[in-house]
């Protein structure tokens, strides 16, 4: 690996157990100021404060809240976007570049890529481009590879999530977010079957806390390298508190009634 990459997954990684914790926060352009990212630098602050290691949005994440009001986490900048009133909201498109990325000290760059969905060929061509750029500048890739289209029955269903997952490290990824499947026993073929970390998406709101925790745990348990969830965290009644019990299960090896019970 490059040293440059190896550098920046330093400010991605926690050193003692080359896990992650990163928080999406990427909705402003999707869905505009949704609740819990109103003001992105409290947004910012209170899952920093809870020992998140990195926070991942787009160009106005970096230059208005990335910093919080002090505190120090990585900065994942995400350069491909598409809004909800988009006559094909899974069609997501390059709306920054790597060299961008570096000016504002980005630490990682993230791309989207639906694969199914109708114009995956022009995401697989946009995660192709940013890779090679990525391996020019020394820029560490994380590659968002959900299975949406009309083949696709289940997004969370192993073998499209296989996939999905491989396709990202065939093409550049350094790190692979993806569903989880529901069990430990297939998310471990997704682990086995991508040879670059994988972490776990937060999916759609969950009802409880335990629920959440559980999800991280199972995935740690079948070989994940950590989590990027985003409205599950920053939308949660107290976010500081909740990325302080996923760190306990992430970095400490908690299970889910002690990271609850500390």
């Amino acid at each position: 690996m490059y040293i440059g990459k190896s550098v920046r997954l330093e400010r991605i990684f926690n050193r003692d157990t080359s896990n992650t914790i990163i928080v999406p926060m990427d909705h402003g352009v999707s869905v505009g100021p949704i609740r819990g990212l109103e003001d992105l630098r409290i947004a910012v602050n209170r899952v920093a404060e809870g020992g998140a290691n990195a926070v991942l949005g787009h160009i106005g994440l970096a230059k208005y809240g990335h910093r919080g009001y002090g505190r120090d986490v990585g900065l994942i900048m995400h350069l491909s976007a598409s809004t909800s009133l988009a006559p094909d909201p899974n069609r997501k498109v390059l709306v920054k570049t790597v060299e961008e990325a570096i000016k504002f000290g980005a630490d990682a760059v993230s791309v989207h890529v639906n694969v199914g969905a109708q114009n995956e060929s022009e995401m697989l061509a946009t995660l192709g481009h940013i890779s090679e750029r990525c391996d020019y500048w020394g820029m560490p890739l994380i590659a968002m590879m959900y299975p949406r289209g009309e083949k696709v029955e289940d997004e969370h269903d192993v073998e499209p999530v296989k996939l999905a997952a491989r396709v990202g490290a065939e093409l550049g990824a350094d790190i692979v977010k993806t569903n989880y499947t529901g069990e430990v026993d297939t998310f471990k073929e997704v682990i086995a079957g991508c040879p670059v970390p994988v972490v776990v998406a937060g999916g759609p709101q969950m009802d409880t806390e335990q629920e959440l925790l559980q999800m991280v745990r199972d995935s740690i348990d079948a070989g994940g390298r950590g989590v990027a969830i985003g409205r599950n965290i920053f939308q949660a009644k107290d976010p500081t508190s909740l990325v302080r019990k996923i760190a306990r299960v992430v970095h400490e090896g908690y299970e889910v009634d002690e990271a609850v019970r500390r």
